[in-house]
């Protein structure tokens, strides 16, 4: 299962489950919710945190609550 640790930069995924059932309330109140959309924007230069858009908030988290949110990578199909 891809997590949000598993995304590269500027790559999408769209939340499917979370690995723990204990995630912060912040996050949750932010829209870490299943259904919504995640995306990588850059990665700290020792790897943690990361910062990523989440439905629209910008926001940093530690790379290992990032390997607890699961998720579907979206595919980016380019045009011809």
């Amino acid at each position: 299962m891809a997590t949000v640790a598993d995304l590269t930069q500027g790559q999408k995924g769209i939340i499917k489950d979370f690995a723990e059932h204990v995630l912060p309330i912040k996050l949750l109140e932010l829209g870490c919710l299943p259904g919504n959309s995640i995306e990588l924007i850059q990665v700290a230069p020792l790897n943690d945190p990361i910062y990523i858009n989440l439905s629209g908030s910008h926001i940093a988290i530690r790379r290992s609550l990032a390997e607890l949110i699961e998720l579907d990578i979206i595919e980016e199909t380019q045009a011809l």
